[in-house]
């Protein structure tokens, strides 16, 4: 699974995948302040930037490589 919750923080690693957005929904919904930590990210499917993005909690680590995504998530 490449969502883990720690201290305050959701981490995605990986790939995150359609399966990955509904464990991210209720990581986010659990703790509202969460920060989501993108350091480990190589794939983000659009189920999983639709929760980000609805969500809107604050992003930290977005890697440089996710082309067209990091502008979708700067909305």
């Amino acid at each position: 699974m490449s969502v883990r919750v720690e201290a305050g923080m959701v981490h995605l690693a990986g790939r995150c995948l359609v399966e990955d957005a509904e464990p991210l929904l209720l990581a986010l919904q659990d703790d509202a302040g969460a920060i989501v930590s993108l350091a480990g990210v190589t794939r983000l499917h659009m189920a999983v930037v639709q929760v980000l993005i609805a969500a809107r909690a604050p992003l930290a680590d977005v890697p440089a490589d996710l082309g067209a995504v990091r502008f979708l998530l700067a909305l």
